[in-house]
């Protein structure tokens, strides 16, 4: 930096002519024009009197006089013009002086009210200049601060090399475009911090004289942006690190233009559109705030959809997508409804298994009746004693009672075999029939009547019968079981026909319940030799068919479940109807 004890280029203020009162200058003239009159008018007086004091005036005299009379006249007339033009051009002057002075307090004014704090440096590095708006924000007058320099007042403590790089930086000519960003302290000790902007202050002859810098305090903007900023990165380290691919597109003429994707969208689908307008699901024009389930080639995987529209930064009407990758959850999904399948159809084995003597000895009956038949004929035949009549009557009532035994072979192999959930339009009382004819070859051995009651029109239900036969077979062979000491021997069951769905109720007069509210838990049993997945199982497959279980006690003593199926409308008449070839057949 240069020698401080060079002259400063730059006067102390700008407005040291301005600050000089305005003098009468127009009336000069005018003076010096009476001043003239006055001093003429004597003269010819004094001529006057001359002339009459003398008696006799020569010829040269008077010559000498006419030529003294018109070269005072001639230098009267020369001295009026250039009074007159020195009055013109005062009169200029005055005007130019009350329009600078009028330019200068304008500009005076708006420097003092300007909110920019304007300082100006020498080339030697000292302060020529201070607008109040810097002042105000330094706290500091402008007497303090005019030819001051290094440091100055305001220069934060403990960072005065950071300070003189900054000045350094400032009177070499080399601070960026964009403006330094400073930190300031007040003369109360407060800091802040401002940005400046820097320029060269040239005179009217284009020689610079000095740097004019301007500040602008930016404490307050500085904490909202970098709030804001702290804000989005928490906000984008959110987004970057859901699990969701989350992307936002524009229509435009071209197509759909990406807007904005995460880390997840960009894993599948790159930063291309094409994976938005993949999930789209053929939702495009129709928004709604419901979830679809889409299958995308591109990255073969499932995703869970919903799509939405807001209002983009620019106002333009975008597409919000969120997809969840639901791949996983559809695999365990379809592990899970095997496996229940499975459960399901061990359910039903166990069932047969703890029926097998029942049905054994079911069995045994037509199986009997079949040999005892045919022996009867063939004793007939070797005694000569047949005739066609009675061959045809035994043989006829072998045929039944084998066509009785295969029913029911039939219906125990349909009842076991593993079949995939087919759930159709089919009567609810051939259900019921073909449950009751299951559970009361046990209720026969343990001497309980199975009693059911039907309204008169009876809908159809919509369900899987197999499933649904399980469920009721499960809640009949519970009931007669609880029955097997009661006084009471009837177990009744009972259809009622509410509109939408259809009701089943078994109700038995048993022991009751015990734990009602750990009745559906898995492997919880009140059996002792009981796994505790029946009940389960059981709620499980009406859930599965939008219906409802419950269990209530009976006033009466016992328990009373229900469940509840969707009745199959006039609307689902198109629903698959079982084949006629293949209907279960009655005991």
């Amino acid at each position: 930096m240069a020698a401080p004890n060079k002259k400063s280029l730059i006067p102390t203020t700008f407005y040291e002519q301005a600050q000089k009162r305005r003098g009468l200058y127009w009336l000069t003239p005018f003076v010096v024009l009476i001043l003239y009159l006055c001093v003429m008018g004597v003269f010819f007086w004094m001529q006057r009197i001359q002339s009459d004091s003398v008696m006799f005036v020569t010829i040269d005299q008077e010559i000498r006089q006419q030529r003294l009379m018109m070269l005072v006249v001639a230098l009267s007339l020369v001295i009026v013009v250039s009074l007159l033009a020195l009055w013109r051009y005062t009169r200029f002057r005055t005007k130019a002086e009350e329009a600078l002075i009028a330019e200068t307090g304008f500009r005076r004014a708006m420097e003092n009210s300007m909110s920019t704090g304007m300082r100006v440096f020498d080339m030697q590095g000292r302060i020529a200049y201070v607008n109040p708006a810097f002042c105000r924000m330094i706290g500091w007058n402008e007497a303090d601060l005019i030819g001051r320099t290094t440091p100055f007042p305001y220069w934060v403590p403990g960072k005065y090399a950071e300070h003189q790089e900054t000045l350094d930086l400032l009177l070499s000519g080399r601070t960026p475009s964009s403006g330094l960003e400073i930190e300031a302290q007040r003369r109360d000790g407060s800091r802040f911090t401002a940005r400046m902007y820097v320029s060269p202050l040239r005179d009217a002859n284009g020689e610079q004289i000095g740097w004019m810098t301007s500040m602008t305090d930016i404490t307050e903007p500085k904490r909202i942006r970098e709030a804001l900023t702290a804000a989005h990165e928490r906000f984008m380290t959110v987004l970057e690190g859901l699990d969701d691919a989350i992307s936002v597109v524009a229509d435009t003429p071209e197509g759909l233009e990406l807007l904005f994707a995460n880390r997840n969208y960009r894993r599948f689908f790159g930063a291309q559109s094409s994976g938005h307008s993949e999930l789209l699901g053929g939702r495009l024009g129709r928004f709604t705030d419901e979830l679809i389930e889409v299958y995308s080639p591109s990255a073969q995987r499932w995703f869970e959809v919903q799509h939405r529209m807001l209002a983009w930064t620019d106002g333009r009407r975008v597409r919000l997508q969120v997809a969840r990758d639901i791949t996983e959850r559809r695999q365990h999904e379809e592990e899970s409804r095997m496996q229940q399948e499975k459960i399901q159809l061990t359910s039903r084995l166990m069932t047969m298994g703890e029926m097998a003597s029942s049905l054994a000895h079911e069995l045994n009956q037509p199986l009997t009746a079949i040999v005892n038949y045919n022996m009867a004929a063939s004793a007939m035949v070797k005694s000569d004693r047949a005739t066609p009549e009675m061959l045809l009557d035994a043989l006829g009532k072998s045929a039944q009672q084998a066509e009785r035994a295969g029913k029911i072979i039939s219906r125990i192999r349909e009842f076991v075999k593993r079949s995939e959930p087919r759930r159709q339009r089919v009567p609810a009382a051939r259900i019921l029939d073909n449950a009751i004819a299951f559970a009361d070859i046990d209720a026969r051995k343990r001497q309980v009547l199975i009693e059911k009651t039907l309204p008169d029109t009876l809908p159809d239900v919509l369900a899987d019968p197999i499933l649904i036969e399980q469920v009721l077979l499960n809640l009949l062979k519970n009931g007669v079981e609880a029955m097997e000491h009661s006084e009471y021997r009837t177990l009744h069951v009972v259809l009622t026909d509410q509109s939408s769905v259809l009701e089943f109720a078994v109700i038995d007069r048993g022991h009751g319940l015990k734990d009602p509210e750990r009745l559906f838990e898995p492997f919880y049993s009140t059996k002792s030799e009981g796994l505790g997945m029946g009940l389960n199982i059981c709620r499980t497959i009406i859930e599965s068919h939008h219906g409802r279980l419950w269990a209530t006690a009976n006033p009466e003593g016992g328990t009373i479940f229900r469940f509840t199926l969707p009745n199959a409308g006039e609307s689902n008449n198109n629903e698959t109807r079982p084949n006629p070839n293949h209907q279960e057949l009655q005991a």
